[in-house]
């Protein structure tokens, strides 16, 4: 109940604004004083004599040359079969408009057929209004009222200073006056009590407004405020109310369809995408029930000018919103399909492609909106074309900045979450725009790179690596025997083709150097890992095997130390060598250095299946999931 009050506001907010405009045109209407033809004739200037001959006019279709002619075509289009754009063209519209020029006809033809059966003979001809005949210089004919010929409607109806007028145009043609178009709302509303005719068309019977006003008591029909019938402002309020709950239906029934779709099609979106996108389509219904159902009223042309100009605005305005909000919602339903597959252009192209349709729909909005608005299109286009040129050197970067984004996509150097190095800068990627590609740095900070330097800089990417390079020294201390050396390194290099992310077929372990306080066992290896924390996290877990390799050994790590020696000469010095090796004794300690490590890894987790990539925020599944925490402690605190 709150939503629904709250978008009745909404809209009655746009129906009072409308009310206002309307208002304030009424009022500025009735102070602005026309210029009649006379006095507009009068401030022309006068052509110079220098000028070339005006063109012949065309000549003026013969439904058309006279009085007689266009009464004739008036009353054949709105006799079965109707032709109401023939019926029309009879029409002065320079003052109503083409938006009312249905209804207008309809009246005219109401009045006709209430007033008289017109003859057509009975009224000037082209004959009569040729070059040198005797109403050749004719151009008004008052065909309404005539006396005596309408006298008798005088006192059946109040018809005031209304008249029926045909008018010559500036090109000839004979059409009933601006003024008679203008005022046979009125007309109509005096002369409508009287009966039709015998054997001509009652309009009621076909024109849904009417029969629906003729049904209705007088004090809402003759009860006028602001030019608008008491009851068409009911009508005006009915509508609105009926827009309000066309809303409400069209957003439920959309968001329960939308969410049957997704799950259909196993894609994931928010409720609140899901709410915000159907909003408009609602907005949207309601617009498009009041421009049909508005004209349904009978509005009088100053209300039409105003309300439908408005209600257009409306629709299309809601038009561009639900378009911006499904494309918003498509996008999020592709872009969780594309996080579930292992390639990442189309993570790329998701975005990409969002906001190149988002793009397009605003510049299709765009004109469309001015079309409702009747603000000229073409000569728009014209003049965007002429400055297309200037455009395109104001907007240079722009337009190189777009065509890097083109390139980063058809060549691909990068893509969404690849660890790069582009210049200075390094970090992980997270957005390509038209313009920018974002990279957020290890230290979280956002930089943008305007894509057209991506075209010139060398891009360094980290994610592109198959491998992941490892180097280290293992300081071990002096007194190491060297058996424990051999089986050491050994039990290394099992290690390294045991775990399930490190390179087995390269790979580096030796003792490599006598250090100022240790010997130095190089360790150079790889990692086949998809990411950088999962890399983090196996180089983890090599290393505290190392130290329980070591620690299950007896070899001893080394600190930077000293020890200082004082030397003095003894007589009775001896010194008693090593034994040789014995044969077979380095096969020996390499068994014994691998027995170590199978014996240490023989119950680890990885041992039995290779884990996951490393998901950041997440933490690692236990090995066990029937251990408790005492047992987990207890291993933890055998290992060391």
């Amino acid at each position: 109940m709150w939503d629904m009050a709250k978008q009745t506001r909404r809209l009655l907010m746009v129906l009072a604004v409308g009310v206002g405009l309307y208002v304030v045109q009424h009022c500025l209407a009735q102070d602005d004083p026309q210029t009649t033809g006379a006095d507009a004739a009068a401030t022309q200037p006068t052509e110079p004599t220098t000028q070339p001959p005006p063109p012949l006019p065309k000549p003026v279709p013969k439904a058309f040359d006279s009085p007689a002619s266009t009464l004739r075509t008036f009353i054949t289009a709105m006799n079965e079969p109707v032709d109401e754009e023939q019926a029309v063209k009879c029409l002065d519209l320079t003052i109503e408009g083409e938006e009312t020029a249905r209804d207008n006809a309809d009246r005219l033809f109401d009045v006709l057929n209430r007033i008289e059966e017109v003859r057509y003979w009975q009224h000037p001809s082209a004959d009569v209004l040729a070059p040198g005949a005797q109403h050749a210089d004719l151009t008004n004919y008052l065909f309404f009222p005539r006396v005596p010929d309408h006298s008798w409607v005088n006192w059946r109806a109040d018809i005031g200073d209304h008249q029926i007028v045909l008018a010559k145009t500036e090109d000839g043609w004979w059409k009933f006056s601006a003024e008679t178009v203008a005022g046979i709302s009125e007309l109509r509303d005096r002369v409508r009590h009287l009966p039709v005719l015998e054997g001509l068309v009652d309009v009621t019977e076909r024109s849904l407004t009417m029969w629906f006003e003729s049904k209705l008591p007088d004090a809402l029909v003759d009860g006028k405020f602001l030019k608008v019938k008491y009851w068409q402002w009911i009508g005006l309020f009915a509508l609105i109310l009926i827009g309000v709950i066309l809303d409400l239906c069209v957003r439920f029934l959309a968001a329960m369809l939308s969410r049957r779709i997704i799950a259909r099609k196993e894609g994931e979106a928010t409720t609140e995408t899901i709410r915000k996108t159907v909003r408009p389509f609602g907005l949207a219904v309601a617009a498009l029930f009041w421009l049909v159902a508005i004209r349904l009223l009978d509005l009088p042309s100053e209300a039409l000018k105003v309300l439908l100009p408005a209600v257009r605005f409306f629709v299309m305005l809601a038009g561009v919103w639900a378009a911006f909000r499904v494309t918003d919602l498509i996008g999020e339903f592709f872009a969780s399909k594309a996080a579930k597959t292992e390639t990442k252009i189309d993570d790329l192209l998701v975005p990409l492609v969002r906001k190149t349709v988002k793009i397009f729909i605003f510049i299709f909005g765009l004109i469309y909106i001015a079309d409702s608005l009747k603000i000229e299109i073409a000569p728009l286009l014209a003049g965007l074309g002429i400055g297309g040129i200037g455009f395109a050197f104001a907007a240079r970067d722009t337009l190189e900045n777009f065509f890097g984004s083109v390139t980063v996509i058809v060549d691909r150097p990068f893509q969404i979450g690849d660890m790069v190095q582009i210049g200075d800068v390094e970090g992980t990627v997270e957005d390509l725009g038209f313009r920018s590609t974002r990279i957020r740095t290890f230290y979280n900070s956002l930089v943008t790179i305007p894509n057209g330097n991506l075209v010139r800089a060398n891009v360094d990417n980290f994610g592109k690596r198959r491998y992941r390079r490892w180097k280290t020294h293992i300081a071990i201390t002096y007194d190491t025997p060297p058996q424990k050396i051999e089986a050491f390194c050994e039990g290394i290099r099992e290690l390294i083709r045991l775990h399930p992310y490190t390179r087995k077929d390269y790979y580096q372990v030796w003792l490599n150097q006598f250090g100022p306080s240790s010997l130095d066992v190089l360790v150079y290896t790889f990692y086949e890992a998809p990411d950088w924390s999962t890399e983090l996290r196996e180089r983890h877990r090599l290393i505290v095997d190392i130290i329980r390799l070591a620690n299950r050994l007896g070899v001893a790590f080394a600190f930077p130390t000293q020890t200082l020696h004082l030397y003095r000469e003894s007589d009775d010095a001896t010194h008693t060598p090593a034994p040789a090796p014995f044969a077979g004794q380095q096969r020996q300690v390499m068994r014994e250095g691998r027995a170590a490590v199978r014996e240490l890894t023989g119950n680890a987790e990885w041992r039995k299946r290779k884990p996951g990539p490393h998901l950041i925020g997440q933490p690692e599944p236990i090995d066990r999931d029937d251990d408790d925490d005492t047992q987990i402690e207890s291993k933890v605190g055998g290992d060391t």
